[in-house]
């Protein structure tokens, strides 16, 4: 098919524009060249993409999917572009980092941006997974570094300690589970819950938990980060359950009352995952030297 990215430039601004004229001065060409490239696309395509009508045009179907799909292609124009800059800038190496919620929400945003200013040559891509989800890619060697709360049985890979850190339960001050020390996971999933969004690591691990009871959470708002759910709870929306590190404590407008959970499995303890016996790239290798040199405890 005989077309270019400045008709599909085009086609998209004129879509957008709902007509011909207003999206050919977007690109800058004159409106007859325009028609003449719209009328050479389309007989490219084998289908008319537009329906001229007096005061604009209209998408046939055909036109609607091209449009999406071009509107896909520009998008990854856009990420390639900025996938190769950094090297252009003289960043000489790459690594790609998953990661649960819980790290990507407490941890590493500080060890990342150390570990970047030591190495201003590297770059790193983060990307949110669940625990076994990384576990299971380092294993495969789609990655080589993973940041994780729990391995997966049989998975061959190492983990070395990263940072300890537990889940609590957060409720308001004058709810009634704030009376308490510590509770069971089972004695609080009759009340309403803030949760972080769906897809999230740590909503995944808290929903197969209540199903290993086989309870349902009364889930009342989902939000983006740790701090909305604190804010959330504070405001008496629910209750939350978040790592003790990402509680938003002296934070003006949040009061907050922790309460321990008694299950085994609140102790989240956050381990840097590489595949066994395979030597990492030295960017990789120098990534996790500088995790795993500084863990800590939370207590």
């Amino acid at each position: 098919m005989p077309y270019d990215l400045t008709d599909l430039r085009l086609f998209v601004a004129i879509a957008e524009a709902k007509n011909l004229t207003r999206g050919a001065e977007r690109v800058h060409l004159a409106p007859s060249s325009a028609s003449h490239r719209m009328r050479l696309l389309e007989a490219s395509m084998g289908t008319p993409l537009l329906v001229r009508e007096p005061r604009g045009v209209q998408l046939t179907r055909a036109g609607d999917a091209l449009l999406r799909h071009s509107r896909q292609v520009f998008a990854q124009l856009e990420q390639m572009h900025a996938d190769l800059t950094p090297y252009a800038k003289g960043v000489r190496g790459h690594v790609s980092l998953w990661a649960n919620t819980h790290a990507t929400h407490t941890f590493l945003p500080d060890s990342l941006s150390a570990f970047l200013k030591q190495h201003p040559q590297v770059s790193i891509t983060l990307e949110e997974h669940t625990s076994p989800e990384v576990v299971l890619a380092v294993a495969r060697g789609e990655i080589e570094v993973g940041v994780v709360a729990e391995s997966v049985e049989g998975a061959e890979v190492e983990l070395m300690p990263y940072r300890a850190d537990r889940l609590v339960l957060i409720t308001p001050p004058d709810h009634p589970l704030a009376k308490r020390v510590s509770t069971s996971f089972v004695d609080v999933l009759d009340h309403p819950f803030v949760m972080l969004h769906s897809g999230s690591a740590i909503h995944t691990f808290t929903m197969n938990a209540a199903a290993t009871l086989g309870r349902h959470l009364e889930v009342r708002i989902q939000v983006r980060s740790f701090e909305a759910v604190c804010r959330m709870v504070s405001a008496g929306v629910g209750i939350g359950l978040v790592p003790r590190s990402a509680v938003a404590e002296g934070t003006p407008g949040i009061h907050l009352t922790m309460v321990e959970l008694e299950e085994s499995w609140a102790q989240r303890d956050l381990k840097v995952c590489v595949r066994k016996l395979a030597p990492l790239s030295r960017f990789a290798a120098d990534l996790v030297t500088s995790l795993t040199n500084n863990s800590l405890a939370v207590s």
